[in-house]
């Protein structure tokens, strides 16, 4: 199962960010072209692995996320809700300070209420900074979180979703170094 993201990760290119060895890929970047039939191979795979029928919203961070998130939705006709990185002052906006390894911002939620179930759909977890301030303010809100899958993972971020009580998804567990990509792991829907 999921060859097709397993075999792009491994033939993805790496660059040098400082100390940093970072791997360029169509899910995590937009760069290059990203292959539907990759989108497609993800979206089936992670429809397999969660329960679908028991969530009211599709929930993704701008911008990778957005792929994968709206082929769930197309594919399940559940409305998708996207976390902006800009405000818009509409009426139950949540504002959220999120930190990464290498940026500091503000995000937006709109569009949530108290009840709600959601599942969140992200391209990447590294430090996992970003999903557990989007967990924290949606479980402040009443919003339940009912899964998070993350297409890619790299380091061990994810380890802080727990101490939340959130089990996340890694579809494929990657190490980057000067050599290129490494596949450490393939989620096992057991």
């Amino acid at each position: 199962m999921l060859e097709r993201l397993k075999d792009s990760l491994i033939n993805s290119p790496v660059i040098k960010r400082g100390e940093y060895n970072y791997f360029i890929h169509p899910i995590s970047d937009g760069v290059p072209s990203i292959d539907p039939h990759l989108v497609e191979e993800i979206a089936e795979y992670i429809l397999q692995i969660t329960n679908i029928k028991k969530i009211d919203t599709i929930l993704t961070i701008e911008a990778m996320g957005i792929p994968v998130a709206n082929a769930l939705s197309l594919k399940t006709g559940i409305p998708l809700t996207i976390v902006r990185k800009r405000p818009y002052f509409l009426e139950g906006e949540v504002e959220l300070s999120q930190s990464t390894g290498y940026s500091k911002g503000a995000l937006y939620i709109n569009g949530l209420k108290k009840g709600d179930r959601v599942i969140i759909v992200d391209d990447v977890i590294s430090t996992g900074g970003t999903l557990l301030a989007l967990v924290r303010a949606l479980q402040n809100m009443g919003v339940e979180v009912t899964d998070v899958i993350s297409v890619i993972g790299r380091g061990d971020g994810y380890l802080k979703l727990r101490e939340l009580g959130v089990e996340p998804k890694i579809l494929v567990t990657i190490d980057v170094s000067e050599k290129g990509v490494e596949i450490k792991d393939a989620f096992r829907n057991q």
